[in-house]
């Protein structure tokens, strides 16, 4: 925990628990809306295939929801465990600090900001 005081680690680690629990919250939300929506009858006796279409985008749209939020919550979950273990703050590939704002911004951050940028910059 490079360059974290306590008072930043605990600023952060409660912010990770907050989003660790939001994101349950809306991961339970969208479960349940799919759920009902694979569950719900049709009202026409035969759909037509515009319809059917429509019904495939829509359930493919909230499984991408579904994937996106579980996605996220692995990520803070990475991050509290990175806490407990004393690696929280330390980028993933160059072992280096992460910078105090770059963990305001996203405290599940993995990567310091010279590696993500190195990461999402496109192969040549």
């Amino acid at each position: 925990m490079h360059g974290l005081d306590p008072e930043h680690i605990a600023s952060l680690r409660e912010r990770l628990e907050q989003a660790r629990a939001a994101l349950f919250v809306q991961l339970a939300g969208e479960l349940d809306v799919q759920a009902g929506a694979l569950g719900a009858p049709l009202r026409e006796p035969e759909a037509s295939p515009a319809d059917n279409a429509s019904n495939r985008t829509l359930s493919e749209l909230a499984q991408g929801t579904v994937e996106h939020t579980a996605r996220q919550l692995k990520l803070v979950r990475h991050a509290l465990a990175k806490l407990e273990d004393g690696a929280y703050g330390l980028c993933e590939q160059c072992d280096g600090p992460i910078g105090y704002s770059r963990l305001q911004a996203r405290p599940e951050a993995r990567l310091c900001i010279v590696c993500q940028t190195r990461a999402e910059r496109p192969p040549r």
